[in-house]
């Protein structure tokens, strides 16, 4: 089995650690101008790819 030669250094750990982060979620503009997450129905006006697929009340 593989052991590593030298102990890593707090720098070098920290380094890599540094790059794992919170993605941000994905938004864009509906059709009717919101803004909404990435591939779910609108909740403004309940449409998905130009369908409406939720019923909203006015």
């Amino acid at each position: 089995m593989a052991v590593p030669k030298r102990k890593k250094s707090k720098m070098r750990v920290r380094q890599r650690r540094a790059q794992i982060k919170a993605a941000v979620p994905g938004t864009v503009t509906c059709a009717c101008g919101a803004t909404r997450l990435a591939h779910r129905a609108c909740p403004a006006c309940g449409k998905y790819n130009d369908r409406q697929v939720l019923a909203v009340e006015a």
